[in-house]
């Protein structure tokens, strides 16, 4: 297929709608598609989607200058809740140099060692670690602090109001250690948490109580920085406000296409090589039965009516499309958001071809760790580690937007000092 169509599943998720509001769209004249006259696919043409705002970041990416970033001189990074190091690894690639890693997990401690025997890995519950060596000597500190409800006493709540969360621990550590700039990620369903009320408050801490403006938070799509998953990350950038006037943040321009499964398994421009072979777990043999019926990209509607009564059972009589359950990834899509375990029932995550969950390794390409990157532990707590992390070329994006901000704030630096001492 010529490089300038675009298939309906790819053309929904540029423009984040479902398949079902392009055909829509179809019936109604509002976007047309062609079809290709062997298999009557619906395909999309490059110039008409140049009319929405999304397909357009795409089209008119600034990717390729943006990998020419580099950090112009070595910036530190403190991390805390940093899991199996996708976020590190990530940043690091982008020209971080990490001082700390916080950890509660002992497998993903391990993993970090295993991988960075240099990096300095603190395996224990945050709220025990004193911060304060590291004041005003870390230039960014990231965190994806779990999303905890806070206690709502009829008031406005302030930093101390949210102690016992694990905001508050994240809090903390930025007041401690005062850096320049803060990274923080969270699920995007944080947006909506408490109708709004519990990121509402997280910012307002950020930046009356912490003294950092705040880039105003986005939900960035893997899929659009050669991450061959659909999966969505919530992003807030603190620039300390003494160092906040005349520079800005600007988010990373996406990649000129979306990756899929095939990039992922296959050799080609994600990896050189197929994936290697590695461990995996395995269905029972009824439900490997079952799952051997649904074809490439399908799901339990897409089985005969008995075996879908089988296989749902009282799920089969509720409403909702349901679309994880029985799912068998496709060759020419990205995958699914991975969950921590490849064989759940709500969120099946099956071999394109072949009837089996996805192995370690192939869990690990999805994330786009490299094949170097070891994970320690039993079989659960490796897919676990993979499955909680965040994605290594999504947080290489990222990293390289910090840098360039990391580079202008330095140049303000200096130029302020110049003037002084002149």
């Amino acid at each position: 297929m010529s490089p300038d169509f675009y298939t309906i599943s790819q053309v929904a998720d540029i423009l984040s709608v479902s398949k079902e509001t392009l055909r829509r769209w179809d019936n109604n004249g509002t976007l047309k598609p062609q079809r290709d006259d062997g298999n009557n696919y619906r395909l999309y043409h490059k110039s008409q989607l140049e009319q929405f705002e999304q397909a357009q970041l795409l089209f008119k990416s600034n990717w390729e200058n943006e990998l020419n970033v580099t950090p112009i001189r070595q910036f530190s990074m403190l991390e805390l809740f940093a899991g199996a190091g996708g976020l590190a690894l990530g940043m690091e690639k982008a020209g971080f140099r990490s001082v700390l890693l916080n950890e509660l997990d002992k497998h993903a401690c391990n993993t970090l060692r295993l991988n960075r025997p240099n990096w300095n890995v603190v395996e224990g519950d945050v709220s025990g670690i004193d911060f304060t060596n590291y004041r005003d000597k870390v230039d960014v500190l990231t965190g994806g602090f779990p999303c905890q409800a806070f206690s709502y006493a009829g008031k406005k709540l302030g930093f101390e109001d949210t102690r016992g969360t694990l905001f508050f621990e994240f809090a903390r550590a930025v007041k401690e250690v005062n850096p320049k700039v803060i990274v923080a990620e969270n699920v995007r369903g944080l947006l909506n948490h408490e109708d709004g009320k519990t990121l509402n408050t997280i910012k307002d801490i950020i930046t009356e109580e912490l003294g950092y403006e705040l880039v105003e938070p986005r939900v960035l799509k893997a899929i659009f920085y050669q991450v061959p998953q659909k999966r969505e990350r919530l992003f807030l950038i603190g620039i300390r406000k003494d160092l906040a006037d005349g520079v800005e943040f600007n988010w990373p321009s996406p990649y000129s296409r979306i990756m899929t499964m095939r990039d992922a398994l296959k050799s080609g421009e994600l990896f050189e090589t197929d994936v290697p072979v590695s461990e995996g777990q395995s269905y029972p043999a009824r439900k490997a039965e079952i799952l051997s019926k649904v074809p490439e990209g399908g799901y339990w509607r897409d089985l005969p009516d008995d075996l879908q009564r089988e296989y749902m059972k009282k799920s089969y009589f509720l409403g909702g499309g349901k679309t994880g359950m029985a799912r068998r990834l496709a060759w020419d899509e990205p995958s699914l958001t991975l969950t921590c375990s490849p064989a759940q029932k709500q969120t099946e995550r099956c071999h394109p071809e072949e009837t089996r969950p996805l192995t370690v390794r192939e869990y690990a390409r999805i994330q786009t760790f490299p094949d170097t990157w070891e994970f320690s532990g039993p079989i659960t707590a490796k897919y676990k580690q993979i499955g909680n992390a965040v994605p290594v070329n999504l947080a290489y994006s990222l990293g390289r937007s910090v840098i360039r901000l990391m580079n202008s704030i330095e140049e303000q630096t200096y130029k302020y000092e110049s003037r002084v001492y002149a």
